[in-house]
Formats: C-alpha cells, structure tokens, sequence
C-alpha cells in the first residue's frame, strides 16, 4: 500500500515538474527570459555600482571625486558594452553567447571580493612609486578600470541582444523595446535601494557582490536548462566560484592588520575598529585615519580632542554649568575627555551623528557616556529643526576629503552661531590644512571670520588645525580662566594654545551653499599629504624585485 502511494505521489510530483518545465518553455517563446534578463541584469549593474563606491573608499575616500571616478567608468563600459553588444546581435541568430558572456560577468563579480581588495592595494603600492599629484584621482581611476570595467561592459552588451531576440516583427517592435527598457529601469531602481538599504549595511559589500552575481547565475542557468547546453560545467564553475566568493567575504579590507578587532559597513560608512597597547582607535572609510580614540588610560589622548577642550575653558567652564553641543559625536571621545577633566556636574552634553551603527560601536568599544544625549541626524538638519542654545558648539563632521560641503558654508556657521549663547564659543576640527594661498584652509577660516568677530586657530599634534571662534576676544577669555585648571597636562595645553593661537584676519575666501569647492580644495592638501607619507614608502621599495614587492604587498609591510 505505501508503495502504491509513494509511485502516485512520485508521478504527480514529476507531471508537476514537467507542466512547470513546460511553462517555462512557452514563456521563453514568449520573451519574458528576455526581460527577466533586462531586469536582474539592470539590477546587477546598479549593484555592483554602489559595490564599487564602497570597495574604494576605504582606500581612497568616499569624497564625490571617487563617485564621479566610478560613474564615469561605469557609463563608459556600459557605452562600450551597447557597441559591442549590437555588433554580436548582428553575428547571432540565437542568445546562447550573449547568455555565456553574462555567465562570465557573474563570474568575475563573484570574484571580486577575493581580488578586488589585492588589486587595488597593488594599484595604490604600484602609483605610490611615482605619482606625485592627483593621486587620488589617478590611483582610483586605475582601480575601478582594472576590476570594473570587463563586467560591466558585458551587461552593456545585453540590452542590444535581447531587444532583437525578443523583437519578432517590426509592428510591435516599439512595445517590445519599451518592456525592455522599462524592465531594466525597474531593476536599476531595486539594485540602488537593495544595496544601499539592506545588503551593504546588514550583511556588507563583499556578499553584495556574491548575492547579486548569483542572480545572474540563476539566470544563465534557467536558460542553459532550457536550451540543455552547458547545465553541467555552468552549475560546477557556479558551485566553485559561489564557494570561493562566500570564502573571500570574510577577507578583511585591511587584511594586513591584524590589530582589527572589528570591521563593518553601515549606510553611510565602511567602520574600522582597532586595539593596540595604549588605546582603541576608530576610524571610517580611510584606512590611515583616526577618527576617534579611547585611552586606556585616562589623560590626555596626544590628539586634537585635547586641543579642543580649550573650547569649555574659554566658554567659563569654572564659573558656571555649560551646554555643549557636538556635530559628529562619532564615539564620544571629546564628550568624555570633557568629563573626565571638567566633571560630569559641569557639563550637559547633546550629541548629534548621523550614523547609527557609530553609535552602537560608541557604547559596545568606546563607553559612550550615557549622560550625552545622542540625535541620529545630520547635523545641520538638527541646527534647522531645534530652538536650544548652548554655551560650546564643536562641528567636528569633516573627515579627509569628504568635508560636507552643507556644513562648510557661511549659511551653516550664521546658523551656528545663532545657536550659541551669549559668551558661547565654537571649535572646530579643521583634519586638514596647508600653508598655501587659497586652499582649504583659507577657505574655512576666511568663511568662519566673516560670520564671527573674533576667530583664532592652533596646529595640533598630527596634520590638524583646530579653529576656536566666538564675539568676544578668545584668547583674552582663555588667558583669564585657565588659571582656574587643576590637571597639570591641560593646564599645559592651554598654556600651548595661548601662546601659538594664531589670529583668523578677514578675507575674501568665502564659502557658500551655491559655491563650496570643498573636495577639489580638500583633493590639493591630500596631494600634498600623500606625498610627504608615501615619501617612505618609495623609498622602501626602491630596487626590490616583484616577487619582493608581492610578498611586501601579501604582508602589508609597505603600509
């Protein structure tokens, strides 16, 4: 009897199968492999757009100077893809090679978590040996071509083959390519939110890349399954590279490092977090950067947070309660460098920063107080749609050269300092600076100067420039409080900054929200950075032979 039953149940299982097979064979001579082609392979290309954006930025920023190098290649290969594509439909009278490229193309973007990050670290150890200017430009440039531009090229190729194997006479020839398109178009729109809202904040940038090539996997493969050609060493390349692509994921970005003790991607930031002896140091999208540290030892860090606690002695930190504010908290360094030294009863901290995920590595590697009131939004978006004054302001949203141009301007420093109270000062962190005419630098204080009466600035320890301004005389305010500081160390940085406080004179460098140059004039200064630190690596490399050069590489020894 339960073998009568397993045959029946078996044979309706198979009829199934067939009558499902059998459909999608009638939907195949309908064209909807075609669009279903458009659509993954639209999605895919957006995908792996936004893919590239994030697999560069750690190495070279997230400045829209990388985003601009990323699109224009991108549209140049899909450019050259439609050429190319169009000639082969010409050659073909069937989609079997259009279908074999596409199954390449899946190939390499499975790939590219292994090679990507070898690839451009070469890129950036080959290019540091003589390029001197425009680095950044030249060495992401370089990078996106060499990973990027064969894939893409090949989807490029697909709209052109699918329109004339899905076009079967010339009176509907119009609504055929509209689906096409209007397929396609539809996946461009999933593959930007997908990535950028799910993939890439949850499970990161390299499984981006394995999930969406293994859409376009899905997709060759239910076409060789219907035209029963290359279903066997297709699904064994498929297995192999999807086994090798889910492996490369754990590889880390900086996988020369082994002081990470986390690595991961939100919405807006590749995360880095590391330990050493003395501290634990946390950056975003730059691998040489430091955007916040937590001493394991209280007193001072030896970083422009020490620097900036200046901002709450001139502000009359020992004569009464102060409100302070601060536009990117990041991981709360300043708020508990204030508190550890000025006392928690002295101070009110509100935090604003726009990522999330820093704040949740705040509180689980870095003690965020939770004293500090934290807003996850823009800065300057907290500025418009809140009332409150405080005695400190710090903007400390700038990192390398991605200086939101929104919080750079003179609408956005008027807005500032409405915000103060009477007596309040602000501080900001300037993470870049140069000494010649025009840059940055006389960008931002020039800016600064015209909204404040009276604005200083001081080189800390490192290449940053702490700014301090306020409508009074700021170093007068800092002179005559510092002699209440009992901490021997800040009494010194205090006594540091009053005597090399440079005054900010007023100049005709200004910075608006119609016109902020900021990453071109911020590309200069890291020119110039770039150049004086790759000094050694120059000459660490003169002479070595390539397989000395790979192991250099393999190791991380050259960064």
């Amino acid at each position: 009897m339960r073998s009568v039953l397993y045959n029946e149940y078996i044979e309706i299982i198979s009829a199934r199968v067939y009558k499902g097979m059998k459909k999608i064979k009638e939907y195949l001579k309908k064209e909807w492999i075609f669009y279903a082609t458009g659509l993954f392979s639209g999605m895919s290309v957006m995908a792996v757009e936004l893919g590239a954006q994030r697999l560069l930025s750690p190495y070279f920023s997230a400045s829209q100077i990388v985003w601009t190098i990323v699109i224009g290649v991108i549209m140049i290969s899909m450019a050259l893809g439609n050429i190319l594509g169009g000639k082969m439909a010409d050659k073909q009278n069937k989609p079997d090679r259009l279908f074999v490229w596409i199954f390449v193309a899946a190939t390499w973007i499975m790939l590219v978590p292994l090679f990507g990050k070898f690839v451009i670290s070469g890129v950036a150890l080959v290019l540091a040996t003589f390029v001197t200017k425009k680095y950044l430009i030249w060495a992401s440039l370089v990078s996106c071509v060499l990973v990027f531009v064969f894939p893409l090229m090949i989807l490029g190729m697909v709209t052109p083959n699918i329109v004339k194997f899905a076009t079967k006479n010339l009176d509907t020839n119009g609504k055929i390519v509209g689906k096409i398109e209007a397929y396609n178009t539809i996946g461009s729109i999933i593959g930007t939110f997908i990535p950028t809202f799910v993939s890439i904040p949850f499970v990161g940038t390299s499984w981006t890349f394995v999930i969406f090539a293994g859409i376009l996997y899905v997709v060759c493969l239910i076409y060789f399954l219907l035209r029963k050609r290359f279903v066997i060493r297709s699904s064994i390349i498929l297995i192999l590279c999807l086994a090798i692509g889910v492996a490369s994921s754990f590889i880390k970005v900086a996988f020369w490092d082994d002081r990470i003790i986390y690595e991961g991607e939100s919405v807006y930031n590749y995360i880095r977090v590391e330990e050493n002896d003395k501290s634990i140091i946390f950056s975003t999208n730059v691998l040489f950067g430091v955007q916040s540290v937590k001493m394991k030892k209280k007193g001072l860090t030896y970083n422009y947070y020490d620097y900036a606690m200046a901002a709450p002695i001139i502000a009359g930190v020992f004569d009464r309660p102060l409100d302070v504010l601060i536009l990117g908290l990041g991981t709360g360094t300043y708020a508990s460098q204030c508190f550890e030294y000025f006392g928690r009863e002295n101070l009110s901290f509100d935090g604003v920063e726009i990522d999330e995920r820093v704040v949740d590595i705040a509180k689980e590697y870095f003690d965020l107080p939770e004293a500090v009131n934290v807003f996850v939004e823009d800065g300057r978006a907290y500025l418009n749609n809140n009332d409150k004054k405080y005695d400190v302001i710090m903007v400390d949203a700038y990192r390398d050269i991605s200086i939101p141009f929104q919080m750079s301007s003179v609408e956005f420093f008027k807005s500032v300092r409405s915000h103060l109270n009477a007596g309040g000062c602000m501080v900001v962190n300037m993470n870049m600076y140069a000494d010649t005419t025009g840059s940055i630098t006389d960008y931002l204080e020039g800016t600064i100067r015209s909204v404040f009466s009276d604005v200083v600035t001081v080189k800390t320890r490192g290449s940053n420039k702490e700014l301090f301004a306020a409508d009074y005389d700021v170093l007068t305010a800092l002179s005559e409080n510092k002699n209440d500081i009992e901490q021997a160390d800040l009494f010194g940085m205090a006594l540091y900054i009053e005597e090399n406080s440079v005054p900010v004179s007023p100049s005709d460098y200004i910075l608006t929200d119609d016109k902020a140059p900021v990453e071109y004039l911020g590309m200069q200064v890291l020119d110039a950075t770039i150049s004086a630190e790759l000094s050694d690596i120059r000459e660490s490399i003169k002479g070595k032979t390539l397989g000395e050069l790979i192991e250099m590489l393999a190791s991380g020894r050259f960064l």
